[in-house]
């Protein structure tokens, strides 16, 4: 591991410290997302954890979308960059952050959460950040 690869990971783990439980689910979406993207950049900061390719279109933090009492124990928000509202009950909350941009939250806790419809909703994404 080089020392680039090192600090990322170091700076990951302090992302998730207080919150390890959902690190392995982190980890499993990262795997998919670079498995896809693979020219993708992540950006660790204090709030959030950003994926972009020549923009930004996604990224994972534990934003509070809902009432705490209607959000699993455990989990972390995986936040969409769209041209157009998700219809979706697995849609945490979005809003229209200027016309034809919509910024989409989707809480992710299980594994089971990281199905074909959301990485189809993540390549939206991704198409939409590349297109700018």
């Amino acid at each position: 591991m080089d020392d680039t690869s090192s600090r990322l990971q170091e700076d990951t783990l302090l992302f998730f410290s207080g919150r390890l439980e959902v690190y392995p689910l982190y980890e499993a979406l990262l795997s998919q997302l670079l498995r896809r993207y693979p020219q993708t950049r992540i950006k660790v900061q204090k709030t959030q954890i950003s994926f972009s390719d020549r923009y930004m279109f996604a990224c994972v933090s534990f934003l509070r979308p809902k009432r705490k009492a209607e959000l699993p124990e455990n989990y972390f928000v995986l936040t969409l960059g769209l041209p157009g509202p998700l219809a979706s009950e697995r849609v945490a909350a979005k809003t229209e952050a200027y016309p034809g941009r919509w910024t989409t939250h989707i809480v992710v806790s299980r594994e089971s959460d990281l199905d074909d419809e959301l990485f189809t909703w993540l390549d939206q994404a991704h198409e939409f950040a590349r297109r700018k």
